[in-house]
């Protein structure tokens, strides 16, 4: 069964991995073919887009559209674990060459930043204590003073959560984690973030809390790059492209959002 059947994916229309006919001027890619060493950065704990192992190591989604886009490259793999609130400006003072960490791409995010073309659809949903299930169909039923929601700083969550669900008193937390544990410890009554961070939750938790798994939100999510680096770019959507065409992302999204072997592998 799958864990996200509300995710959706975006077709892409050219050549993999060709460079693309935009301005020859100085490029992250050259810089990288010349280091021999892609750098990606992330936030390790978005499961199941990346997410430490039991060995300590760095697994996932997009870990494994990272390797799947050095090796066409020709060049080793390095990933920088970094705080999510400090992602973009690490990306800008140029500690790695691509952040690749299931970010949403948003208006304000995009003045800082350019994005590659969308690479996955997802959505917000709500994980609440159970016996909130028989009252509670979706947010406008949260959207009361009485109703405590928690959820991630700085995230879409966070901003959905203030924009659909004004009226409640909202918790905001540096890590999913604790978050949770507040609906978990009776301390909030829901959660409100990512569809596919919540389905894994559920998986490996089931009968634990309540889910509301319709989400109520559809953003597109996009691999962020420094400005004004039009080839960097351009090598990258037809990387996506090719991705598409030839099967190796649908083999990933199955992987990861449609089976759950990779469950054992985590904490």
């Amino acid at each position: 069964m799958a864990l996200c059947a509300a995710l959706l994916w975006l077709p892409a229309a050219v050549a993999w991995g060709q460079d693309a006919s935009t301005p020859s001027g100085p490029s992250v890619l050259d810089e990288i073919k010349a280091r021999g060493e892609l750098r990606v950065g992330l936030e390790a704990g978005y499961m199941p887009f990346e997410m430490r192992d039991k060995r300590g190591g760095i697994i996932g989604f997009d870990v494994d559209l990272a390797k799947l886009m050095a090796r066409k490259l020709g060049v080793r793999l390095t990933l920088v674990n970094t705080q999510w609130d400090g992602i973009i400006p690490a990306l800008l003072t140029g500690k790695f060459d691509v952040l690749m960490s299931g970010m949403t791409i948003t208006e304000d995010r995009a003045k800082q930043v350019d994005f590659a073309d969308p690479y996955i659809i997802i959505g917000q949903s709500v994980i609440m204590q159970p016996k909130l299930a028989a009252t509670v169909h979706g947010v406008d039923d949260l959207n009361k003073p009485e109703y405590i929601v928690a959820t991630k700083l700085g995230t879409t969550g966070d901003t959905a959560a203030a924009q659909y669900m004004p009226r409640a008193q909202i918790m905001k937390f540096e890590t999913e984690a604790e978050a949770l544990l507040q609906v978990r410890s009776g301390r909030a009554h829901a959660f409100v973030y990512d569809l596919p961070y919540n389905a894994v939750y559920m998986a490996r938790n089931p009968g634990t809390l309540a889910h509301l798994s319709k989400p109520f939100t559809r953003e597109e999510l996009g691999w962020a790059i420094r400005k004004n680096d039009p080839r960097w770019r351009a090598w990258l959507n037809d990387f996506l492209a090719g991705a598409h065409r030839d099967k190796a992302y649908d083999a990933l999204y199955g992987k990861w959002f449609e089976r759950t072997a990779w469950l054992k592998l985590v904490n």
